[in-house]
């Protein structure tokens, strides 16, 4: 008997790899995800300015995308807030109330349309990039729970739109289910952290498991990464006497190995040291 119903996830026409360089904009589970990746030693670049919730807020960060391969956005709530000192357009959502009084803000959930119009032209410009858009499963319970429910819609129909929107995006631009994987795969309390909003731990790398189905398929990736994350385990073993000649013998194994990784990735021991 089968207890779960699983979400399915076809397999990506494109994959990624150790030569790409990749950047994760959005919610804090972009972070999450971001810390499963530097596990085995991606090139990642997360969330640089903080972590940012709304697909305008993300947007306002666009240029950060010309650096980058494959470009993973999360978005985690459709509702805004617009600086009433500024004026009342969408043109001045804040991307962080800075700690100021509700007052100074007008409180905003966006359309679908406002969404799909502020993303088309970045996706259309940046016709070299690959992007993964996904939806944070945490819940936003502040809003309430059934507006955490609207937003999530929004969201939703916002990168479904966004997919058919333009013949050319077709493959380079794709949806990762996180959000279904938590709420209609995982759907047990058990898979929540303590405050029972966010992904416990078991979920994120279950999440992370079926990213690396989807996109992260190719043999030599899948070797590399086995390689990789053997080094990060070493790198990260906290030893019972780290004074002990043995572990400074073993530490000194690990660098020699990083420097012969090195070869063919050249950003390793930046991302070591």
């Amino acid at each position: 008997m089968i207890f779960t119903t699983p979400v399915t996830i076809p397999q990506s026409s494109w994959s990624i790899d150790y030569h790409q360089r990749l950047l994760l904009l959005g919610s804090c589970f972009s972070d999450h995800i971001a810390a499963c990746l530097r596990s085995y030693f991606f090139q990642v670049t997360a969330n640089p300015t903080g972590a940012l919730y709304n697909p305008l807020s993300i947007a306002h960060h666009a240029d950060r995308i010309e650096k980058a391969d494959v470009v993973i956005v999360t978005f985690g709530t459709a509702w805004v807030y617009i600086d009433k000192k500024e004026g009342t357009g969408l043109e001045h959502v804040v991307d962080n109330c800075q700690k100021r009084p509700a007052s100074d803000f007008v409180r905003y959930r966006l359309t679908v349309d406002d969404i799909v119009s502020t993303w088309q032209p970045i996706l259309q410009k940046h016709t070299d990039k690959h992007f993964i858009f996904t939806v944070s499963p945490i819940r936003h319970i502040k809003d309430g729970l059934h507006e955490n429910q609207l937003s999530k819609g929004i969201l939703l129909q916002a990168i479904d739109r966004l997919l058919a929107a333009d013949d050319t995006f077709r493959d380079r631009v794709q949806y990762f289910p996180s959000y279904e994987i938590v709420l209609d795969e995982l759907r047990d309390y058990r898979f929540y952290a303590a405050d029972m909003l966010h992904p416990s731990d078991v979920a994120v790398e279950y999440i992370f498991s079926r990213f690396v189905q989807t996109y992260l398929y190719e043999p030599h990736t899948q070797a590399d990464m086995r390689t990789l994350h053997q080094l990060y385990q070493d790198l990260h073993h906290r030893p019972l006497h780290p004074e002990s000649i043995e572990y400074q013998q073993f530490r000194q194994g690990i660098i020699q190995r990083a420097e012969q990784l090195r070869v063919r990735f050249p950003w390793l021991l930046d991302a070591l040291f």
